[in-house]
């Protein structure tokens, strides 16, 4: 397999276990502080106290809608923060793999060797798994808070960036910065 396959496979495999790890330490019901209130009005699209997150409402609403019943919301909405938690790993895997490259000094043209492509790659799982269990962010892995979310769109981001570096000089590269600026 090439290293394209190879780092795509890493990606999806430390997403895989992340998703796992919190889908089964994920809240069942509210938490303690605001994410009884965020569940709420995730599935009433309601404005709650800190109203600069839209996104975050309409997409726990869609999640709230998943329940089969009413007991369920609460899971359902605190899986936002498991699935957005998860994608964060995913492109963090992605973004040490673009950084390895360059630390190599790699070109994107070039195909890396057996060491270089093992040494990218267990860079990427460590750092990524690292992450995955680290106290902060498992923690909100499993409430209804913005917080997965947010580091979800800045790990994105980040990633996006790296992205269109590498295919700057290529034909078609100004849709990653359309992208980045979305």
């Amino acid at each position: 397999m090439n290293y394209k396959k190879l780092n795509n496979l890493g990606g999806w495999l430390v997403f895989l276990i992340s998703l796992i790890v919190y889908t089964l330490t994920v809240e069942p019901t509210a938490s303690y502080w605001d994410c009884g209130e965020f569940i709420s009005v995730s599935y009433r699209l309601q404005t709650p106290h800190p109203p600069g997150v839209p996104v975050y409402i309409l997409i726990a609403r869609l999640f709230s809608l998943l329940a089969a019943d009413k007991e369920q919301i609460a899971f359902w909405v605190n899986m936002v923060s498991v699935v957005s938690s998860a994608f964060t790993i995913l492109f963090m895997y992605w973004t040490i793999s673009f950084i390895g490259r360059k630390v190599l000094k790699i070109a994107n043209s070039v195909e890396p060797t057996f060491v270089q492509t093992l040494l990218i790659l267990s860079a990427s799982t460590v750092g990524a798994l690292s992450f995955t269990f680290s106290d902060s962010f498992w923690f909100n892995a499993g409430e209804a808070e913005v917080y997965a979310m947010s580091m979800f769109f800045s790990a994105f981001v980040y990633w996006s960036m790296l992205k269109w570096e590498s295919v700057a000089e290529e034909e078609g590269a100004d849709k990653w910065l359309s992208l980045i600026h979305i």
